[in-house]
């Protein structure tokens, strides 16, 4: 008995691990500073930003050129700053992230 609660523990650890390093490398990166995973912010919600791309192909794509480049006017008049200094490997973990729901 004991050894199935810790497997399931060590499991639910595993599942929530890479979630957890996500949510870190999003607070490393300063883009807490404007968003938040379920509510407005000075930017979009996460999740927001989840349901408008899903299913575009080029959602990955689109989305890390936005984070790295910056941009406006697809959530209104307030710009997203560049974020040249994070890295393109960073960029698309937190991009994949956002789109799988930022859980």
């Amino acid at each position: 008995m004991k050894l199935i609660a810790t497997a399931l523990i060590a499991a639910g650890v595993m599942v929530s691990a890479p979630a957890m390093a996500d949510m870190n490398l999003a607070k490393k990166s300063n883009c807490m500073s404007c968003h938040m995973v379920d509510k407005k912010m000075v930017g979009p919600s996460y999740q927001d930003v989840a349901k408008k791309y899903a299913g575009q192909a080029d959602a990955v794509k689109k989305l890390s050129e936005k984070v790295k480049k910056g941009g406006k006017g697809v959530w209104g008049e307030i710009p997203m700053p560049p974020n040249a200094a994070v890295k393109d490997a960073d960029i698309e973990t937190l991009v994949k992230w956002i789109l799988a729901g930022a859980k």
